[in-house]
């Protein structure tokens, strides 16, 4: 009886080893170098892995360049619908600029509604929706000035001074900014910048504070200056009553706020960083153009659809060149005043 159990034993052991052994292979085929551990590690489906980050700091780390950098635009339902949305247009800038199609890998597009999320997550972009305070609805378009869009730019001010405190630098994008080229190369790395925005119209000096600012476009470092701004710019929002978020920002300023923290802040010329309130001199070396000094969605729209045949025609090597280039008049949005 004990000579018949000595050939099953040494069969069961010649199994068991022949088993690990092809576990071992398996395991190890695709990357001979990485240990047993690494790829059952590797081998746990990503909510596993990232199961401790909650769903902002994955969405920021997902579109994040190396140098913690993202590009961070906020959209509702209203920027998604008609013809043409405003939405579709804003991403057509990165379609058509020079140099820009790289960048929508970096672009977090932060949702204000369901409707919005959707279409974004349906264009396999970066999306992250933004959850609303109570019975807050920023679904419908947001009529500059009105109650709801004052509303809606303090939660925008709100969830940016978080990514800020997270660490993350970003440039920040209202939708109706058409990216025609890619705008790093026009903004410094000097440490000593903490914040680069656009203005409305400029008056010849980088550095001056009496540059009209515009809050549609800008870039920020993350640093204990721009955390402690966001945090008193958002403090003030209670006892600035029929004031949008711009505004407040501009009193501060004037305040001295900025020198008070010691913030860096340089203002941007609008021959590279243009709008409707002031055209680039140079279609040469513009980067964006923005559609404010404008009323509605519809208007900005129409405006910003000229705005790209204009671009077209200017990039039309077959285009007659020897008349100098002139934008289309943004006659859409002038007329939204009235």
């Amino acid at each position: 009886m004990d000579g018949s159990l000595k050939p099953r034993a040494t069969l069961a052991l010649c199994t068991l080893l022949l088993i690990s052994l092809l576990l071992i292979y398996f395991l190890s085929e695709k990357n001979p170098s990485a240990s047993i551990t690494d790829k059952l590690y590797r081998s746990k489906p990503p909510s596993a892995i990232h199961e401790s980050r909650d769903e902002l700091e994955a969405a920021l780390e997902g579109a994040s360049m190396a140098n913690k950098t993202v590009i961070i635009a906020v959209v509702n339902r209203a920027y998604t619908e008609g013809d043409k949305p405003m939405f579709d247009i804003f991403l057509d800038g990165f379609w058509l600029g020079e140099d820009t199609r790289q960048l929508a890998n970096h672009l977090l597009i932060v949702a204000v509604d369901q409707t919005a999320f959707e279409r974004c997550m349906f264009l396999r972009l970066h999306c992250y929706m933004l959850k609303t305070d109570g019975g807050d609805d920023f679904v419908d378009e947001k009529v500059y000035m009105s109650e709801d869009f004052i509303k809606m730019m303090w939660l925008r001010t709100r969830f940016l001074g978080d990514v800020l405190r997270r660490g993350y630098n970003f440039i920040f994008t209202d939708t109706d900014v058409l990216w025609l080229r890619n705008p790093f190369p026009r903004l410094t790395l000097n440490e000593t910048v903490d914040l680069q925005i656009s203005v409305d119209r400029f008056d010849g000096d980088q550095w001056s504070q009496t540059n009209p600012l515009n809050t549609g476009f800008y870039m920020i470092k993350s640093n204990n200056k721009t955390i402690a701004l966001f945090d008193e710019w958002y403090m003030q929002r209670n006892t600035s009553v029929g004031m949008k978020e711009q505004d407040v920002l501009v009193e501060l300023m004037h305040k001295g706020v900025f020198k008070r923290l010691g913030l860096g802040v340089r203002f941007l010329d609008t021959i590279y960083f243009s709008g409707f309130c002031q055209d680039s001199r140079d279609s040469n070396v513009v980067s964006t153009v923005h559609a404010n000094c404008c009323r509605t969605i519809r208007a900005k729209v129409n405006d910003l659809i000229n705005v790209v045949h204009d671009w077209k025609r200017f990039r039309d090597p077959s285009d007659n060149k020897t008349m100098d280039f002139i934008w289309s008049n943004h006659l859409a949005c002038q007329n939204s005043w009235t």
